[in-house]
């Protein structure tokens, strides 16, 4: 299965440009132009993964095409647009640390310093985080602490001054507003004005809990241990990560170890086992066991959420790779956007088997997973569907 599923990554790199990345399915369906976002950002930390656990220089090569294509001399982004403070856009700077020190180009460099300008003047809640976008003000998201805190923390490390303290405290902000201790479990959303039609108007948070959103989180975290320096502010998020892992453990499937898309809401009718997010949890759980911050059992929990999407929704048909039970989208907003119905979570959110062109994003988490079974190291990032 591995070997298929490497041939398959090594035919989308031969049929994706730079200004055509066929993993992004969706754009290109929609007849929109190549633009700088998460969902390649995602694609391309994988690929730089991709080549130093195997060695072959092909998944770097292409990684580098494409922000070469998006990233001109003078380190401005095609395609990027500051001004919409949209921390969906800070994902993709990830990459350019590793290549601005393997290459030495300076538009990496100067690409980067744009991007912590864009954090410098994101507009924040009053408790101090970054809003998720200009057009949802005051809302904090867990799947924008993803976007935002690995690459702030990257650039800290790398050209700041190695300051982490405003990333522990917005993460701080959200254990005191997104975490509901009884259930052991984060909210997707909170409104620190409580004005936003989905936030209570006691706590500002959303309604349920929603699988993905806290895989999203889980992920931040994992990678957050990676990237601190030993110190008080990696020791915390150490400990937050176990405090999340341990809460959501209690929810997984006792067969299959998958996890529902409303956590809580075990065996609800609507309800259902989400690959996207469960796929987060077991990118967290392996990852962390292997830096030794959660327990090693977690190496056993998260190969068996791993085995469990795959004997329960990975297919191989006519060279195609098929997975089911994603989640399309459950997004908090905008409010006039009624394409969506809103009601539930379970509701809105779409039950899809879909083509190996758009769950592509998975493998990343499907290579870490089998990276960590036969004992190698992998940093791979798992994007799920596209979130409003």
């Amino acid at each position: 299965m591995y070997e298929k599923i490497d041939a398959y990554v090594q035919q989308l790199i031969r049929e994706s440009t730079p200004d055509r990345t066929v993993w992004n399915i969706e754009k290109i369906r929609q007849g929109k132009s190549a633009s700088w976002n998460y969902i390649d950002g995602c694609m391309m930390t994988a690929l730089l993964a991709m080549t130093e656990i195997t060695g072959d220089d092909q998944y770097e090569n292409f990684a580098e095409s494409c922000i070469d294509y998006f990233v001109r001399e003078d380190g401005s982004i095609l395609s990027y647009e500051p001004d919409k403070f949209n921390l969906d856009d800070i994902n993709e700077g990830r990459v350019l640390f590793p290549l601005y020190w393997k290459t030495g180009k300076e538009k990496y460099k100067k690409a980067a310093y744009m991007l912590r300008q864009q954090l410098r003047e994101q507009p924040r809640t009053f408790e101090g985080n970054f809003w998720h976008k200009a057009i949802y003000p005051n809302q904090v998201w867990l799947d924008g602490l993803y976007m935002a805190q690995p690459f702030y923390a990257l650039f800290e490390r790398e050209f700041g001054e190695g300051d982490f303290s405003d990333t522990l405290s917005q993460i701080e902000n959200v254990r005191a507003h997104m975490y509901d201790p009884a259930k052991g479990l984060y909210y997707h959303g909170y409104d620190a004005s409580r004005t936003a039609f989905w936030a209570d108007p006691v706590t500002g948070c959303s309604k349920n809990f929603w699988l993905r959103s806290i895989g999203w989180y889980a992920v931040a975290l994992a990678d957050l241990c990676e990237i601190l320096p030993d110190g008080k502010s990696k020791e915390r998020i150490c400990e937050l990560l176990r405090e999340l892992i341990e809460g959501a453990d209690r929810y997984a499937d006792p067969d299959t170890g998958i996890y529902w898309q409303v956590v809580d809401q075990v065996g609800r009718e609507g309800n259902y086992l989400e690959t996207s997010g469960s796929s987060m949890l077991a990118y967290a759980m392996l990852k962390g066991a292997r830096l030794c911050v959660l327990d090693q059992k977690y190496t056993a929990k998260g190969q068996k959420t791993f085995r469990g999407i795959v004997d329960k929704y990975l297919s191989f048909q006519d060279g195609t790779l098929n997975l089911g039970g994603i989640c399309l989208v459950a997004g908090l907003g905008p409010e006039n956007n009624f394409a969506i119905p809103r009601s539930s979570v379970w509701r809105n959110s779409l039950q899809l088997n879909l083509d190996a062109l758009r769950v592509l994003r998975l493998l990343g988490s499907l290579r870490h997973c089998q990276l960590i079974l036969t004992g190698g190291h992998a940093k791979f990032l798992f994007e799920g569907a596209r979130e409003v």
